[in-house]
């Protein structure tokens, strides 16, 4: 028996040499994981390998993204679909549960309104479904799906505010579908679990 720890009794040249330079290449491949894990962990300020003297380098665009492929960024693209179907599911209360506006007592910036309602009875409804309305009827006014009047809608004491919806509702649903589909395809489909 020779020397060589993986020479195999019976084996010729060739064979040794392709397990050889396969078994080579896995440790690269190895060495060249564990050193991209080791030098996240010295940016990375949570772990316990941070280094606070490295200075990451990063263009103006990724500034305050997550790292491409990451769980991160995968987890970011699945809020962003989650909130626009809520979006779409809130902008389907508005449309089931609201009145037709008088289109001659509404400004001229809320004439293409569709539905009506007030806070106190969207309220009432949209609790049995989820407990984040406020938050969701800013995002939906942030995309233009509706409008009301003020920063922020507390219960009680803005009950009687009306909240407008601007489009269709078909046009709500494509809206929402699409910036869902958009924020599910901008990232791989397959992240790395680190």
């Amino acid at each position: 028996m020779s020397g060589n720890f993986l020479t195999i009794p019976g084996d010729d040249h060739i064979t040794r040499r392709s397990r050889s330079s396969s078994l080579t290449n896995l440790i690269s491949a190895f060495d060249t994981r564990a050193q991209t894990h080791s030098d996240l962990q010295k940016v990375t300020a949570f772990s316990g390998h941070f280094d606070k003297n490295h200075k990451p380098t990063f263009s103006k665009d990724e500034y305050g993204k997550p790292i491409p492929g990451s769980m991160t960024e995968f987890r970011g693209a699945e809020a962003q679909a989650r909130v626009c179907t809520e979006m779409k599911e809130l902008c389907g209360i508005i449309n089931d549960y609201g009145k037709t506006p008088c289109k001659s007592l509404l400004p001229p910036e809320l004439q293409n309104a569709t539905k009506v309602i007030s806070f106190g009875e969207l309220f009432s409804i949209y609790t049995v479904i989820s407990d984040k309305l406020v938050g969701i009827l800013l995002r939906s006014r942030k995309h233009q799906l509706t409008y009301f009047e003020g920063e922020v809608l507390f219960q009680k004491r803005d009950d009687d505010v009306p909240i407008f919806l601007l489009q269709p509702m078909q046009d709500i649903r494509a809206y929402c579908d699409n910036r869902a589909l958009q924020a599910r395809r901008s990232v791989s489909p397959m992240p790395e679990r680190n």
